[in-house]
């Protein structure tokens, strides 16, 4: 996958150990002892590359798989070819072209009375029927399925699904609503299989897990416990060279808008990263780069491109040499927490300038 040319001089590097996601995964399946385990692989693998993400894990065994858009089911199964599900969570848009099952195998998730009505008119079975309890953005609500649990069976449908909106919070009441509400929908379509639990959701109970689970951000890294130790390995590291470093006296302003100044004599390193790469200014005056294993914070704003290190205390740094942005020793969640967001944005946002390279799993 790596294409093997050597990395330009001001490059960012992206790699992205499949290895680990592999295993993040083998341990939400066996977490899951009620049925098999998708991978979410929406927005591109979370930022990674759902191509060869998702390549990993049918190598492995999963045969589940889930896009948010059309486009993205189409370009994922023609990566993965014929084989695994590959379910779009958003459904197809109106007409999509042909076929029982949607024309390329894909399996939409049919999220409204009028999803239904136009796959009964299209002919398509197949699917899978989303109901809402709780999050109220998709999803039939308790009265719609009532109005056509009877009248499904010509569908063929695969699964029934909902979405946890509080799985993060173990406590949060809605979370025990909901399993009462998913319960009370199951019943209402006997013998078709469920999918329930996000990454979140595995950990929450039995009362959580169902025929498919569907977790998304931890197979790539992100604590699905909030607050607890992170049981998930991490995926990816992203690292760029210093293209120069600079000699500032004290009293020397530094980046747009000279928001920060030097407190003495320092060193300031520059790299090409900034927030059209999806190092996000909000970072600007509390980003942290890893060089030498010495921790160097952000002086300034993040710019469009560039972005600038106060060094001095790493005194060895030189041109050329990489400071990890995000990685193992500064994690997306922890990158989240300095940029007031979550460990998603922070994935899903890293730009097309870095260089892409993905260790075997």
């Amino acid at each position: 996958m790596d294409t093997l040319r050597p990395l330009a001089a001001f490059e960012g590097e992206l790699v992205i150990d499949l290895g680990a996601i592999v295993a993040n995964w083998r341990d939400l399946s066996a977490r899951h002892a009620s049925g098999p385990v998708a991978g979410v692989v929406k927005a591109d693998g979370y930022g990674l590359g759902a191509a060869p993400v998702a390549r990993a894990l049918a190598e492995a065994g999963c045969r589940h798989f889930f896009v948010a858009q059309f486009a993205e089911g189409l370009a994922l199964r023609e990566a993965l070819g014929h084989g695994p599900m590959v379910g779009v969570l958003g459904g197809f848009p109106p007409n999509a072209d042909g076929g029982a099952d949607g024309g390329a195998g894909l399996t939409p998730v049919l999220n409204s009375p009028e999803d239904i009505a136009e796959a009964r008119a299209a002919g398509r079975t197949g699917a899978i029927l989303h109901v809402d309890t709780g999050m109220e953005r998709l999803g039939l609500n308790a009265a719609q399925l009532g109005a056509v649990a009877g009248d499904l069976a010509a569908l063929g449908l695969r699964y029934v699904m909902t979405h946890l909106a509080c799985a993060d919070e173990p406590a949060h009441p809605l979370n025990v609503v909901q399993a009462a509400r998913f319960a009370a929908a199951r019943a209402a379509l006997p013998g078709l299989p469920g999918s329930f639990a996000n990454s979140a959701g595995l950990f929450l109970g039995e009362a959580w897990a169902s025929d498919l689970a569907r977790p998304g951000c931890a197979l790539y890294g992100i604590n699905p416990t909030p607050g607890r130790p992170n049981p998930m390995r991490q995926v990816m590291r992203l690292t760029l060279p210093i293209l120069q470093v600079r000699q500032v006296p004290a009293g020397t302003s530094v980046g747009y808008g000279a928001t920060w100044t030097a407190a003495r004599p320092s060193r300031i390193a520059t790299i090409a990263a900034g927030y059209a790469d999806g190092y996000l200014r909000a970072l600007s005056g509390k980003g942290i780069g890893v060089l030498h294993g010495v921790a160097v914070p952000l002086a300034g704003r993040v710019s469009m491109d560039l972005i600038t290190l106060d060094i001095t205390d790493a005194p060895e740094a030189r041109p050329g040499d990489r400071v990890e942005l995000v990685g193992p020793a500064q994690t997306p969640d922890q990158v989240a927490a300095l940029a007031g967001t979550i460990g998603y944005e922070i994935l899903t946002s890293l730009g097309a300038r870095y260089r892409r390279r993905y260790l075997p799993a």
